[in-house]
């Protein structure tokens, strides 16, 4: 798996884009922040095109449930990585996901 960093794209589960945000900015692969645990989580999603009646578009990610390193912390945060998977706050509740397009980078691969 690859480490994900600020570069990289995070899509909801209708091809909303998932803002980014980087907690931290000391380690970096390719000129990129890495991302560290809580990174992915309460980010904004814009362009989600799941709208209408009744119907509550993907604004907001949140909790990660898979996706962060075991092995590899920054500042004693897990690193993240580019199998970063959680719900949004979309509908239908608890159905739609968000989930890692591309890591940002091709090169730096770690263990989960």
């Amino acid at each position: 798996m690859k480490i994900l960093v600020l570069a990289g794209t995070t899509r909801c589960g209708h091809d909303g884009l998932v803002g980014p945000k980087a907690s931290q900015t000391w380690v970096r692969i390719g000129g990129s922040p890495v991302l560290v645990a809580h990174d992915p989580e309460g980010r904004p999603i814009a362009g989600c095109p799941n709208i209408g009646l009744n119907i509550k578009p993907c604004t907001n990610t949140l909790t990660v449930h898979t996706g962060y390193s075991g092995f590899i912390c920054i500042g004693e945060r897990a690193v993240c990585l580019d199998s970063v998977t959680g719900f949004t706050d979309g509908t239908p509740p608890g159905a739609v996901k968000y989930t890692v397009r591309s890591p940002g980078q091709s090169f730096t691969v770690a263990a989960s």
